[in-house]
């Protein structure tokens, strides 16, 4: 990252150096995290660059930064919704990009798309809670990173995602039939 020499001088070598291996690291889980949450890959990636200034800006890395910085992303995305109610309905107007590699055959790429949308579909019908637990779960959380990220203690988590899977997989099936 290129910060500024105020920035520099503000946070210590050892922080420069943790801060880039983190985003490494966690860069790709959070945007697939938030790209699934919105549907919106341009949304997505705007909202992890922003959690990664801020933890920048912030000079030092907190004791759970994965739940630190999904609670950041909720934050964040909560915000934007507030403030832009169309982009939201552009969002789940737009469809979702399949596939960029040319050498999926077209009856596949039918099948995804299907199988997205179904997807898509039942986690709509989930609450917001739901919907967040399932998909930071999905993408690696532990439990204590989800506990934070969602604000419930962290001995309920296993119940939540188990009621939350059974209504996601309820909410697809009904998709189905």
């Amino acid at each position: 990252m290129n910060g500024s020499p105020d920035n520099t001088e503000t946070n210590p070598p050892d922080f420069e150096e943790s801060f880039r291996r983190l985003f490494d690291a966690q860069y790709a889980s959070l945007f697939r995290y938030l790209n699934r949450l919105t549907g919106d890959a341009d949304l997505a990636e705007d909202l992890v660059q922003e959690v990664f200034v801020r933890l920048y800006q912030r000079g030092s890395l907190p004791d759970d930064v994965r739940g630190w910085m999904a609670a950041v992303a909720h934050n964040l995305l909560r915000d934007e919704k507030r403030t832009s109610k169309r982009r939201l309905q552009l969002i789940q107007a737009r469809p979702l990009d399949i596939d960029r590699r040319t050498n999926v055959a077209s009856d596949q790429k039918v099948l995804t798309e299907e199988t997205r949308r179904g997807v898509r579909a039942a986690l709509d019908k989930l609450s917001e809670r739901d919907r967040r637990m399932l998909l930071l779960r999905h993408e690696g959380y532990s439990y204590r990173e989800i506990s934070k990220a969602i604000g419930v203690n962290e001995t309920s988590v296993g119940t939540l995602l188990l009621r939350a899977s059974a209504l996601f997989y309820a909410a697809y099936k009904g998709k189905e039939s």
